[in-house]
């Protein structure tokens, strides 16, 4: 137990010190494992880890989901679906910021990353809210709130990598996203009319089409919409694996930014490049996270802690609960992704010991993420749109998003006592 404190007060250190986080993982595992049960092994074992991470099949639906999104988001699918979304609702008050919840939703279902979904929707919805005279608060909380619907909604990046890590299935992970992904976006949008309703002249009035501009808007997504069914459906159907949907999307993205001619070799090359980038970010935090949960396993962390909790006499759904306002807390102050990736082995054990379905907390854990990601001081959600929209400071952005937060918040609440709402959807696929 002493070693395994230890342990996560050097990477605290370290990160303390500015040593990438995944790095400090790696180093103190390697050490800890060399320290406990002697350096041939520890060596030994880190060789594996890397190799086995590498050469994992399982592991190809990263960069395969990620290079989707990308393509997706160079063939303009994002402005399509902003335009479409606008055409219904723009004309009620706070209408553009509706729009912009339901394009996040829809951009979400082909991307997967929430801090791609922020980035895309602050260049495609932000002109417009600003032209038609909203306040940069409402504009950048919606979108950053918004953005975090892109690891909710499937496919997720952050529920292949939870699935991978605990061996849960992914395809009923990605179907227990969607309702909860629904949910979220229906209760943002609520949320705006309350905010509008507290302020209109915050969130104006935008033009009203007719229906035979919303038929024409809505052609213009059907990329989107096949993507989406040959993608989810062939994997919630059994025809194909997740990893043979993701290359079946990347493909068929690819093909679709062709046929539109937004495709250059230059362009073709910089979206190889960011892709291959953000697959190497995420492959060392996976490495640098299982060398250091094989040291915590060798030591009587895991067992010592389930035996604390469980001799507390709180319910299990309290101490679930306990978990989650530790993740919450954990996210104000570390970059999401790493808080999971270093926890997974303390809290997981634990939960599946309790009886939870691990599908279940998945998507808890993604809602937690989710929080975390809009959650000042370092939200990464935030300084994503601090640095694309240079106009509108900090301070702006966080008063724009709190009220959205506590959606986040109370969504977590109801899909912590209510599990039937994630776990419908995957129940049939048994």
């Amino acid at each position: 137990m002493t070693a395994a404190l230890l342990g996560f007060g050097a990477i605290f250190l370290l990160a303390l010190l500015r040593i990438p986080l995944a790095f400090a993982m790696g180093l103190v595992g390697l050490a800890g494992i060399g320290l406990t049960v002697g350096w041939a092994p520890a060596l030994a074992s880190t060789a594996n880890v890397v190799y086995e991470t590498g050469f994992a099949y399982t592991l190809s639906v990263i960069p395969l989901f990620i290079l989707m999104g990308n393509f997706v988001a160079r063939a303009g699918l994002a402005h399509e679906l902003f335009h479409a979304a606008y055409t219904f609702i723009g004309h009620r008050r706070g209408g553009l910021a509706h729009a912009t919840i339901a394009a996040c939703a829809g951009f979400g279902a082909i991307c997967g990353s929430s801090i791609a979904t922020a980035a895309t929707m602050s260049k495609v919805a932000y002109p417009s809210m600003k032209k038609l005279g909203y306040s940069d608060a409402m504009s950048a909380g919606v979108i950053a709130a918004g953005g975090t619907l892109g690891i909710m909604i499937p496919p997720s990046t952050i529920m292949v990598i939870y699935g991978i890590i605990t061996e849960t299935h992914i395809g009923k992970l990605f179907a227990a996203g969607v309702i909860p992904g629904l949910l979220t976006a229906a209760l943002m949008m609520f949320a705006v009319v309350l905010m509008t309703w507290h302020n209109p002249s915050h969130a104006p009035a935008g033009e009203k089409f007719n229906w035979h501009q919303r038929l024409v808007a809505l052609r213009g997504i059907w990329g989107v919409l096949v993507l989406v069914i040959v993608v989810l459906g062939g994997i919630y159907g059994g025809l194909f694996t997740a990893t043979e949907g993701a290359g079946i999307g990347a493909m068929g993205a690819f093909l679709f930014a062709l046929a539109r001619r937004t495709l250059s070799w230059a362009i073709l090359r910089q979206v190889l490049i960011e892709s291959a980038r953000t697959t190497a970010m995420l492959f060392t935090l996976l490495i640098a996270a299982t060398i250091f949960a094989n040291f915590v396993n060798y030591t009587t962390m895991p067992m010592d802690l389930q035996s604390w909790i469980t001799g507390l006499g709180l319910s299990p759904v309290m101490i679930v609960g306990a978990m989650m306002l530790i993740y919450v807390l954990l996210g104000t102050v570390m970059e999401e992704l790493t808080m999971v990736l270093l926890t997974i082995p303390l809290f997981f054990p634990i939960v599946v010991q309790l009886g939870f379905d691990p599908v279940w907390f998945g998507v808890l854990i993604v809602m937690v993420i989710q929080i975390g990601l809009v959650s000042p001081p370092v939200g990464m959600n935030l300084f994503v749109l601090n640095t694309l929209l240079p106009n509108v400071g900090l301070t702006t952005i966080y008063r724009g998003v709190w009220p959205l937060v506590l959606v986040l918040v109370l969504t977590l609440g109801i899909l912590l006592f209510f599990p039937s709402i994630s776990l419908w959807l995957p129940s049939m696929m048994d």
